[in-house]
């Protein structure tokens, strides 16, 4: 969901960089799950506030700036099953990650290995079904993506594979 980018003035805060759509995304959960060097361990967050496009927060326990630099550079997630319903037609790109990609004539594409935000529209990176296939940058738009089917794993696109 971020990254922490630093501590932020003497009283435990810490500034995050969210690798969400918008800022105010985080600010609605009550515990994040901080990366550390043992693995992803839960922390409470005690307060949290937008701050243009970054967040800052302060975990419980958290009460001046030595102890918050220790968080410097290290992922920020909430659990998948806390997320919002996603809307018809709407997908998170979690869920998207790992799906097979399959155009209409049948042939494998290859699986998503991420996505890419343009501006324009966000785009599909899809790592060839092959060892040393390239990959494929494929538009997520409406005429391109025919069907997500998250239960089947697949997403149908109108892609040639020599494209």
């Amino acid at each position: 969901m971020g990254r922490i980018t630093g501590a932020f003035g003497i009283r435990g805060w810490v500034k995050v960089h969210p690798f969400t759509e918008t800022p105010e995304s985080l600010t609605g959960y009550r515990e994040w799950w901080v990366a550390g060097d043992g693995g992803w361990e839960p922390r409470e967050v005690e307060e949290v506030e937008v701050q243009g496009e970054s967040v800052a927060v302060r975990f419980a326990g958290c009460t001046d700036r030595d102890a918050a630099a220790v968080y410097r550079g290290r992922e920020v997630a909430v659990p998948r099953g806390e997320f919002p319903g996603a809307q018809t037609n709407e997908f998170y790109w979690a869920d998207l990650i790992g799906l097979g990609v399959v155009n209409k004539q049948g042939e494998a594409l290859g699986t998503v290995s991420r996505l890419l935000e343009t501006g324009a529209n966000d785009v599909l990176v899809v790592q060839g079904p092959h060892a040393n296939e390239r990959e494929r940058l494929i538009p997520f738009i409406e005429n391109v993506v025919l069907e997500v089917d998250l239960a089947g794993r697949t997403i149908r696109v109108d892609w040639g594979a020599d494209y």
